[in-house]
């Protein structure tokens, strides 16, 4: 009798035991799972927002005005003149997408990459690069991209040599995804 008795208690034990055990488990997977949706979430809405969000900006192109000449008492304005061109292409994923064109445009001692008709797909943290290939291995950041609709101009540091640098992207730092790239020509 005895025996049974403590054989029965030691089951009870142990089947009281294994559902602690089990029900201790399962709070550490809901804590574990609530831990990773926290830092997930912000994560996720941190890269997805700016698929929502349009920016939009119209630079005019930069005009050089000279002193009066000798035969008219006005200032003459010297429109830039484009050096190189081309046009943008998508990667083609469906998710990343740029179009429009590019032109390097020199005035006086000033070299500007502008962006024209352009038209990309927003991302967070995109650049605008000058870069040798389409990976990015060697490039000049030229900056974040000022807004993903419209016109804009980009300063090209001095001593740029842009048959080295041919290849123009928009090309997200953070990830290293390429959104798309022109060569110039």
């Amino acid at each position: 009798m005895f025996k049974e008795q403590v054989g029965t208690n030691l089951d009870v034990i142990w089947k009281n035991g294994f559902n602690l055990l089990k029900k201790a488990c399962f709070m550490n997977k809901k804590i574990i799972i609530g831990i990773v949706l926290t830092a997930l979430i912000p994560a996720i809405v941190y890269a997805a927002s700016p698929l929502f969000f349009n920016r939009t900006i119209d630079e005019e192109i930069p005009l050089t005005k000279t002193g009066p000449s000798t035969e008219t008492k006005n200032a003459e304005t010297i429109q830039p003149i484009a050096t190189v061109s081309g046009v943008f292409v998508g990667v083609g994923d469906g998710i990343h997408s740029v179009q429009g064109t590019v032109k390097v445009l020199s005035l006086n001692d000033t070299t500007l990459l502008r962006l024209e008709d352009f038209k990309a797909t927003n991302g967070p943290d995109l650049h605008v690069y000058l870069a040798t290939d389409e990976k990015a291995t060697d490039y000049v950041d030229l900056g974040t991209l000022k807004a993903n609709i419209g016109n804009q101009n980009y300063r090209i540091p001095e001593g740029t040599d842009l048959t080295k640098y041919d290849t123009v992207l928009v090309w997200c730092k953070q990830f290293s995804v390429l959104f798309g790239h022109s060569t110039l020509s």
